[in-house]
């Protein structure tokens, strides 16, 4: 098995960059959903609600991040300047991030035909994974990092009319493998530098419904409702599996994966 995708998110929701190498960190791959549109009320928006946002695309580097989006001027923040902070909620949990300004708030709620704002975690964040809680994470739904099994695609393909990609599921990591959901099984991980450790199977939302080129939901609720007829468990519909970093490093396309242990 070895690793044949890499990605980051640099947005929460926002279309994923493919990378060649990626450095792990505690909060997940560098860089990677660092920024999030948050209401006036500073909940989290997504693209389970707002699809233009996979639209966004991010360039990003330690000095500065330009965000482009169809009919918009490109804009750029600098995270080093931002100074300002405000409490935010992603899911149950609640904690401080640090505020874009009005230049920014302006460029986003334009291009949503709402009201946001943006703000931005890092390293100093003091929300905690909730199976990992001596864990730091950023804006992800709740661990650091998404893995996918390339047979697991390829199985729900195989049930589908019209094939999806590996992008509808937002993973940072892919891993070719042979058997579909063997990912399912696997406690720890190496790839490279890197070990990692499962914390729970994936459950995925509607937000897998919306085409990552078109910005738009699939009439049908496809793969969401394909997999809802072999994949939903006590613990949602499943697919996929969260991780967190044992060992941080570079990981690299083509690394080896090494399973360490497999859960009971």
């Amino acid at each position: 098995m070895h690793l044949s995708e890499i990605f980051v998110y640099p947005l929460k929701s926002c279309r994923g960059n493919s990378l060649t190498m990626a450095e792990v960190e505690a909060m997940g791959l560098r860089h990677d959903r660092r920024w999030m549109l948050v209401d006036e009320q500073g909940s989290f928006l997504t693209g389970r609600a707002h699809p233009r946002l996979v639209l966004i695309e991010v360039e990003m580097s330690d000095e500065a991040v330009v965000f482009r989006a169809p009919g918009m001027e490109p804009l750029q923040m600098a995270p080093g300047r931002l100074t300002d902070s405000m409490p935010v909620t992603v899911w149950s949990s609640n904690f401080a991030a640090q505020v874009g300004d009005d230049e920014a708030d302006f460029w986003f709620s334009e291009f949503l035909g709402l009201s946001c704002r943006l703000v931005y975690t890092d390293q100093q964040t003091t929300r905690r994974v909730k199976r990992a809680p001596e864990l730091p994470v950023s804006f992800a739904d709740g661990a650091p990092l998404l893995l996918i099994g390339s047979a697991s695609l390829d199985d729900l393909n195989s049930r589908l009319a019209k094939p999806v990609s590996i992008r509808n599921f937002r993973t940072n990591l892919l891993v070719q493998t042979e058997t579909p959901y063997i990912e399912d099984g696997w406690r720890y991980l190496r790839i490279g530098e890197a070990v990692f450790e499962q914390t729970h199977r994936c459950s995925r939302c509607l937000f897998t419904t919306v085409d990552p080129d078109l910005a738009e939901p699939d009439p049908q609720r496809q793969p969401l409702a394909t997999l809802n007829d072999y994949r939903r468990a006590d613990d949602g519909v499943c697919f996929g599996v969260n991780l967190v970093a044992r060992r941080l490093g570079m990981i690299r396309l083509g690394d080896t994966v090494e399973l360490l242990d497999k859960l009971d």
